[in-house]
């Protein structure tokens, strides 16, 4: 009896069988870039990388709500603890504190209702919330802890 040491992902190119941790990054990588391109959100030359928990995203986004989404969608995935948005936005356009999108991460309980009395004073805002995660979100009554959802101002 006794404890032996192996060098860690070599049965993988010993065998042929299983990944590698490199392959299994690149595998997470290409699933969230295949994720992105299903909800068409339009950003060129768009590269993810994963090293464990960690994604880095870049690409140029059409403009600033779409490269808001793609960290969502890429941060929202089990498994990802941490995005690095390296991302640049092709229509850069002025944009004052104000008029910023704000983020909330849901706790249980929460309803996009309930999001929209927080930040508007008003749970009938609840669509404008939704249509600002689309196309990420399906329906406005699933959404789940841990989720992060973009929060745009109103607009008048």
């Amino acid at each position: 009896m006794g404890l032996f040491s192996f060098i860690k992902n070599a049965g993988a190119k010993v065998f042929g069988i299983g990944k590698t941790t490199e392959e299994e990054a690149a595998d997470k990588a290409n699933k969230l870039v295949a994720a992105v391109n299903a909800l068409e959100l339009s950003v060129a030359d768009l590269e993810v990388s994963v090293d464990d928990d960690k994604a880095t995203i870049s690409g140029e986004a059409v403009d600033l709500a779409t490269k808001e989404k793609v960290v969502l969608v890429v941060g929202n995935t089990e498994g990802i603890a941490t995005v690095e948005d390296n991302m640049t936005v092709a229509e850069v356009e002025e944009i004052a504190a104000e008029e910023m999108a704000q983020f909330h991460t849901v706790v249980s309980g929460d309803t996009l209702g309930k999001i929209a009395k927080e930040f508007y004073g008003d749970a009938m805002k609840y669509p404008v919330i939704f249509e600002a995660n689309t196309p990420m979100l399906e329906h406005p009554d699933r959404i789940y802890p841990g989720q992060v959802l973009r929060i745009p101002p109103l607009v008048d």
